[in-house]
């Protein structure tokens, strides 16, 4: 795919992505709201606008690239032909949406052999929007963004966020207890792709989670690594399920190296 081909397919990436927000948003006020179904716990939860808008998104992009892949949150993988798969989150931070937050976002990405290629966060009850491809950078709303030049933990505000089950929440406090120390804040809202695309931004300094699916990561990956943050999992592994840690190029190895010390991507 030619350049000129990838930022193609990121204007219809974008495309397909607001008008599935134009469906969140209307489903967060009407009586169609509900949940339908929980997965890992009781409190995580399913609504019917996730199921429908994925079901959106996938009747998009079966309409106009027939030929790709779409791997979803909330339905099964669809197979292609043309090299390319769509990651998509219908609705990052359910439980925020789900209690009147705006914290929420339209989450997709199309990767190729080589990872994510093109990438769109939108948030739609807030209008912003953040994307990326792959070699041309990242923006907000049309605005080229950077990470933080941050290279000290004790002035570092850092993004986490805590898994569903028991036993991973109470092994996430254990680690959370050694890093509020080391750090100048924590923060914790609930949309690992807004957490993502805030470092990207500048508006967290870092950001690391473990127990992040595909759809919660691929396209914030994108959005982080070209803003200039440095996206991985533990001891050089990728980023993935056991771990994530996004920051800039400064403050990576740092937080790294603590998370390390601390088995932080510890089965649990």
């Amino acid at each position: 795919m030619t350049d000129a081909d990838a930022l193609d397919l990121l204007r219809l990436v974008e495309s397909v992505a607001r008008a599935a927000g134009q469906t969140a948003v209307r489903y967060r006020t009407s009586a169609e709201l509900a949940v339908t179904s929980t997965k890992s716990s009781p409190t995580d939860v399913v609504t019917a606008a996730d199921t429908a808008v994925e079901a959106q998104i996938r009747a998009a992009v079966a309409g106009q690239r027939p030929f790709d892949a779409v791997v979803g949150e909330e339905g099964d993988d669809a197979a292609g032909t043309s090299g390319l798969r769509w990651v998509v989150d219908p609705i990052d931070g359910t439980v925020n949406y789900l209690y009147g937050s705006s914290r929420y976002a339209v989450s997709i990405a199309v990767e190729d052999e080589a990872g994510p290629l093109v990438a769109v966060v939108h948030a739609p009850a807030i209008d912003e929007t953040f994307t990326a491809a792959r070699g041309h950078g990242s923006w907000r709303d049309g605005d080229r963004i950077e990470a933080s030049g941050c290279g000290s933990l004790a002035e570092a505000l850092v993004g986490t966020g805590f898994g569903y089950r028991v036993e991973r929440r109470r092994r996430q406090a254990e680690v959370l207890a050694t890093v509020l120390p080391l750090v100048r804040d924590i923060r914790r809202a609930g949309a690992a792709a807004l957490d993502l695309c805030d470092v990207a931004c500048g508006r967290l300094d870092a950001y690391y989670e473990q127990g992040l699916k595909p759809w919660d990561l691929a396209a914030g990956r994108l959005v982080a690594t070209e803003a200039g943050a440095a996206v991985s999992g533990l001891a050089g592994r990728e980023p993935g399920e056991a771990m994530v840690v996004a920051a800039g190029a400064r403050l990576h190895p740092l937080l790294e190296t603590v998370l390390t010390d601390l088995d932080a991507d510890r089965p649990s």
